[in-house]
C-alpha cells in the first residue's frame, strides 16, 4: 500500500488505451490499493491505472460516501440525460472546467477478485465512472469539451506551474458515444 506519482498531462501513458485485466492476482489487489491510497491522498474523486504509468483497466472512486474500484468497466446509460458541470482531473491539477456528461450511469465490471460488480451511479458519481472509463480509452476529459471551453482549458493548462511545453498535448476523439457532437465532430 503505496502513494504513487500521478502522471500530468502530456504524459503518452494518459494517450494509451489500457489492455483488460486477465489476471485476479495479488499484483492487481496491490495495484487497487496503491490507486485507492493515491487517490485519498490527493483527495480525489477518482483515479484509473493509467494515471499511475499502469496499463491495465481498473479505476477506483470514491464519490458522496461511494467507496470502490471497477476492473474491466463497461458502462451503460439507462437514458439521455444530461449533466453540464465542473469537472478537473488530478493528472490536470488545477484545470476545472464545465463538462457535459450523461447524467445516470450503470457500469459493469468486476471487482479485485474477479467476482461480478454494478455499480450505479447518478450525478457526481456516473460523472466519475465516466471520466474514469474515458481514462482507460487513453481520453481526458479535455476531449468532450467544445472549442470555447477547451480553449479556455488550455490556457489555463499553458499558465500552470507543472505544465511541460516540451510535451505536445493532443486531443483524442472518445470511442464512447458523447450526448451532443461538437462543431468540429469531436465527443461533446
Amino acid at each position: 500500500m503505496t502513494v504513487q506519482p500521478v502522471r500530468l498531462f502530456g504524459d503518452p501513458v494518459l494517450r494509451t488505451p489500457a489492455e483488460p485485466v486477465v489476471d485476479f492476482d495479488k499484483e492487481l489487489r496491490t495495484l487497487v490499493s496503491d490507486l485507492t491510497d493515491t487517490l485519498r491522498d490527493q483527495e480525489g474523486s477518482g483515479l484509473a491505472a493509467p494515471q499511475l504509468g499502469v496499463g491495465l483497466r481498473v479505476f477506483v472512486f470514491d464519490v458522496d460516501d461511494v467507496v470502490g474500484h471497477l476492473v474491466n468497466p463497461a458502462l451503460d446509460f439507462p437514458d439521455d440525460e444530461e449533466q453540464d458541470g465542473t469537472e478537473g482531473c488530478l493528472s490536470i491539477p488545477g484545470v476545472y472546467v464545465d463538462t457535459k456528461r450523461r447524467m445516470n450511469v450503470v457500469a459493469r465490471g468486476f471487482n479485485q477478485h474477479g467476482d461480478p460488480v454494478r455499480l450505479v451511479g447518478t450525478g457526481q458519481l456516473a460523472r466519475c465512472a465516466q471520466h474514469e472509463t474515458d481514462h482507460l480509452d487513453g481520453v481526458l476529459f479535455l476531449d468532450r469539451l467544445d472549442p470555447q471551453r477547451r480553449k479556455q482549458a488550455m490556457r489555463q493548462i499553458r499558465q500552470a506551474d507543472w505544465y511541460d511545453p516540451a510535451a505536445p498535448p493532443t486531443i483524442k476523439v472518445s470511442p464512447h458515444p458523447s450526448p451532443h457532437p461538437s462543431p468540429l465532430g469531436l465527443g461533446g
